[in-house]
């Protein structure tokens, strides 16, 4: 299924459309504390949205940290998952900051999720840890040519 990706600003319609897309996916669906879903890195984070059949089913955060970006809050509507929006939503927003002048991205996965991820050319570091009561691990890009870890 393709979706059409775009940017969004905060608390755009169609950013609070994400917010509420957010929230169903990792408040309801998967019982993370609101308090913990929400925060500050919303008011300076670069948003983008999936939409598909009319409607916002997809989104993602980016937050440019000095290090590298770290990309968070990926989130598709249940009815549109395993059609590879995730997939559309991360190869757009490296895209972008790559246009940018970025190219190591860290982000942190739910580790029944690492398989997405790795195909998308990240690799797991350190130990698994919980976040919002779900296990979780850290992820970084990498060079395919040479493996060599870029974050």
């Amino acid at each position: 299924m393709l979706a059409t990706i775009l940017i969004v600003p905060p608390f755009s319609t169609l950013c609070n459309a994400a917010f509420a897309l957010r929230r169903e996916v990792f408040v309801w669906e998967q019982k993370v504390p609101e308090e913990e879903e929400n925060d500050a890195d919303d008011l300076t984070a670069i948003h983008f949205v999936a939409i598909a059949q009319g409607e916002v089913v997809g989104t993602l955060r980016l937050i440019d940290k000095p290090e590298h970006v770290k990309i968070g809050r990926v989130a598709v509507r249940r009815a549109f998952r395993g059609h590879g929006i995730a997939k559309q939503m991360m190869l757009a927003a490296m895209e972008h900051a790559r246009s940018q002048g970025r190219d190591r991205f860290y982000l942190t996965a739910q580790s029944d999720k690492l398989g997405m991820y790795e195909k998308l050319g990240f690799v797991a570091f350190g130990p698994e840890f919980q976040d919002g009561g779900m296990p979780h691990r850290a992820m970084r890009s990498y060079d395919r040519d040479t493996a060599a870890l870029t974050s």
